[in-house]
């Protein structure tokens, strides 16, 4: 569905949903109305006839991708202050979460800002606030929107962006999941090891053999798992730390070019991660989910999300199923030969995804661009006073 004949997705209510009915849910933000109404004050679309949509070419089009953990840095946010109701986004944030998310994005300390329970919101609010920056300079970008897909937290961006659910809640349920994790992660020594391979590499038998080592050790139903898929030939594997340090040291033997440990505190999308289940699931379950406005792709499964009672059970479902991002990607830009591709945009810290499509599909990546979280873009119509500081 196109953005032009539906609302704005990036009307993101801030207040009036969070009115939960017997939920934990915090009272409303302060102003958050008002904040509200700044964000729906961006772009009214109006309803148009359909055929106006059919008369975009391939190439007109445009594809949105939301980054995931990881991405963090320290100083991210501060190229996008200067721009219509990101500060807002902050200060709501704030109320949402308890703390003063703006000021731990900007000066960390890193080893803050890469804990879990903070990367995420951090990490969300990024993506979010890099759209309305995106909108300002591009705004055709935005209406021409007809595809989204986030990594792991990322997919939560992607579907406040796609008008599925509203700003304040969509934080509320990455800070409940974000603490979950942090919290499952802490219970055992894992991590995750992104691993480059080879066509002849053996990713599920290396594995099998990490477990059975851990085995050997003492360990109790180890894990470890491919998490991602990321483009052919790399995937990141998650488990016990054990797992991952043999891994490492018999990377020959599974023909493993390069392995690097990921700076995550534990062994996400594998079964460590059970203790968070329900805490996500209950929050989404007073969530009011809609159906996006534009194609919103799962990281289960790469596919569609065709209904809101879909979002509520996969997005439960992630935290402990690998993120099928290269099946993802394929789904997005597989097309007929000759047709032209979308322009892609990555909104939010870190250019990873863009890195992973150009190994994915390199015709769709020559039309990819990435909105920079970090330096500001000179602009004419900001307002010095605004500038970031």
């Amino acid at each position: 569905m196109s953005l032009r004949v539906a609302r704005a997705p990036w009307a993101w209510g801030l207040g009036a949903s969070c009115r939960r009915r017997a939920s934990s849910f915090p009272g409303p933000p302060l102003g958050a109305e008002g904040v509200a109404e700044l964000l729906r004050g961006a772009t009214q679309a109006e309803e148009g006839p359909r055929a106006a949509e059919t008369r975009r070419t391939p190439g007109q089009c445009s594809v949105l991708l939301f980054p995931g953990q990881g991405s963090q840095l320290v100083g991210m946010g501060r190229g996008l202050l200067a721009y219509p109701r990101v500060r807002e986004l902050y200060a709501a944030a704030r109320l949402v979460l308890g703390y003063d998310l703006l000021e731990l994005s900007l000066h960390g300390p890193q080893e803050a800002l890469d804990r879990t329970a903070h990367c995420q919101p951090a990490i969300f609010v990024a993506s979010l606030a890099a759209v309305e920056k995106l909108h300002h300079l591009q705004p055709a970008v935005i209406e021409n929107c007809v595809a989204a897909a986030g990594f792991s937290v990322g997919e939560f961006a992607a579907l406040v962006f796609a008008g599925a659910m509203e700003f304040s809640e969509g934080l509320y349920a990455v800070k409940i999941r974000a603490e979950a994790m942090q919290e499952a992660s802490e219970a055992v020594p894992s991590g995750m090891l992104s691993v480059l391979g080879r066509p002849q590499s053996k990713f599920n038998f290396a594995c099998l053999e990490a477990r059975e080592h851990c085995k050997s050790l003492g360990i109790e139903n180890p894990v470890c798992a491919v998490s991602n898929y990321l483009f052919p030939e790399c995937r990141v594997i998650s488990g016990h730390l054990e797992a991952l340090k043999f891994l490492q040291k018999n990377s020959s033997n599974y023909h493993f070019r390069r392995t690097k440990l990921l700076p995550v505190s534990g062994g996400f999308h594998t079964r460590l991660m059970e203790p968070a289940l329900e805490p996500l699931a209950q929050v989404l379950k007073t969530i009011s989910i809609k159906t996006p406005l534009v194609s919103v792709h799962s990281n289960i499964n790469g596919n569609r999300y065709m209904h809101p009672k879909h979002i509520q059970e996969l997005l439960a479902r992630q935290v402990v199923s690998p993120v099928k991002w290269e099946q993802t990607m394929h789904a997005i830009y597989e097309r007929k030969k000759g047709t032209a591709f979308p322009q892609t945009f990555e909104v939010g810290p870190g250019n990873q995804l863009g890195t992973i499509l150009k190994n994915c599909n390199l015709q769709a990546w020559k039309s990819y661009s990435h909105v920079d979280t970090l330096q500001p873009t000179e602009d004419p119509d900001l307002d010095p006073e605004e500038s970031p500081r």
